[in-house]
C-alpha cells in the first residue's frame, strides 16, 4: 500500500525520519566517547563512573526535524546556565538506559514516556566530571506543551537538524580550565552556546545518521 502523506513537507519529514530509524536500528554502539579524547594531556576521570543517561528527542518541525534541549537554571551547583538534553542519574528502578531517559524528561520538562518512541542508542560518553552518559535517541510525533522543573530548567528549545547538520555548524573550540587548554566541541544557536559533552553527543548523533562530517 503506497503510503498517504498531509502533505510534500510531511513526506519529507517521514522521509528523514525514516532513514534515521533504519541508521539507529543498524547501529552497534562501538566505543566511549568523551571531551579528553581531544586533549591529549587530560587525564579522563576512572571508574567507578557514575552512570546516567539523557534523551535526544526529535520533534517534527515541517519537513525537518528538530532537537530538544534545555538551559539549565543559574542557581544550580553543577553545570548551572549550561545547555544540555534531558536526563539524569541512573536509579535503582530504572531497568535500561532508556527507562533512565524517559524518566528524567518527564521529571525536567514534562514530556510523557508513553509519547516517545525509542529510535536506538548511540556511543557512551564520559563527562570531566565523571559521569558515563548513556544517549538515547527519541521521536515524539506530537509536540507536547513543555512543563518545566522550574528548579533545575530555565528554557526548553529546539535547534532545526538541517541546521546542526550544515557543514561548521558544530566545531572545535577550547578554553583553559585549571591550567590547562582543553578542547571540546561546540554549536550556537540564537542566543544558546551549545558545548563540552552536550556537543560532543550531538556530534556523535550526526555522525551516527550520516549529516555531520566534523573532523
Amino acid at each position: 500500500m503506497k503510503a498517504c502523506y498531509k502533505n510534500k513537507k510531511e513526506k519529507s519529514m517521514i522521509t528523514k525520519l525514516n532513514r534515521i530509524t533504519h541508521k539507529l536500528a543498524d547501529y552497534q554502539p562501538r566505543t566511549v566517547l568523551g571531551d579528553h579524547l581531544l586533549t591529549p594531556d587530560w587525564v579522563s576521570p576512572q571508574p567507578p563512573y557514575r552512570e546516567a543517561a539523557v534523551l535526544i528527542a526529535l520533534l517534527p518541525s515541517g519537513n525537518d526535524l528538530s532537537v530538544v534541549f534545555t538551559q539549565r537554571t543559574s542557581h544550580l551547583t553543577a553545570h548551572a546556565g549550561q545547555v544540555s538534553f534531558p536526563g539524569g542519574r541512573v536509579e535503582e528502578q530504572d531497568f535500561d538506559a532508556a527507562a533512565t531517559a524517559l524518566r528524567e524528561a518527564e521529571e525536567e520538562i514534562g514530556l510523557p514516556q508513553s509519547a516517545v518512541r525509542i529510535l536506538g542508542q548511540l556511543d557512551d560518553y564520559i563527562t570531566g566530571t565523571g559521569f558515563l552518559v548513556h544517549p538515547v535517541v527519541g521521536f515524539v510525533p506530537e509536540i507536547p506543551v513543555w512543563q518545566p522543573d522550574d528548579f533545575e530548567v530555565a528554557e526548553i528549545f529546539d535547534v532545526p537538524l538541517d541546521y546542526l547538520s550544515e557543514p561548521g555548524k558544530i566545531f572545535l573550540s577550547s578554553k583553559e580550565f585549571r591550567g590547562m587548554q582543553r578542547s571540546f566541541y561546540a554549536c550556537d544557536w540564537q542566543k544558546f552556546h551549545i558545548w563540552g559533552a552536550t556537543a560532543g553527543m550531538l556530534k556523535n548523533f550526526l555522525d551516527v545518521i550520516g549529516d555531520e562530517e566534523t573532523p
